[in-house]
């Protein structure tokens, strides 16, 4: 069965997974989109979306915004974007 995802919340996958796509050399977007995930997961968990809310969670146990430093999962975290 697929989940019916509320449409703001769909919008705002799509605005995380815009900004993760800047956020890779850019500590504050890499902190702006981790606080977004973080959001969209109690959002979606709200929302009885509980499939979608374990691939945000999956996305955040791999998001570890770091300062002064390149994040070394961009690429596989991007590939779990990409997927929304």
């Amino acid at each position: 069965m697929t989940e019916k995802i509320p449409d703001d919340i769909k919008k705002d996958l799509e605005k995380a997974a815009d900004l993760h796509q800047r956020a890779t050399s850019d500590y504050a977007k890499c902190l702006e989109f981790s606080k977004l995930m973080s959001d969209l997961l109690a959002r979606l968990e709200d929302a009885g979306c509980h499939r979608t809310a374990d691939r945000v969670m999956g996305i955040l146990l791999d998001c570890q915004p770091r300062e002064g430093a390149h994040c070394d999962k961009s690429t596989l975290v991007g590939e779990k974007m990409k997927k929304f």
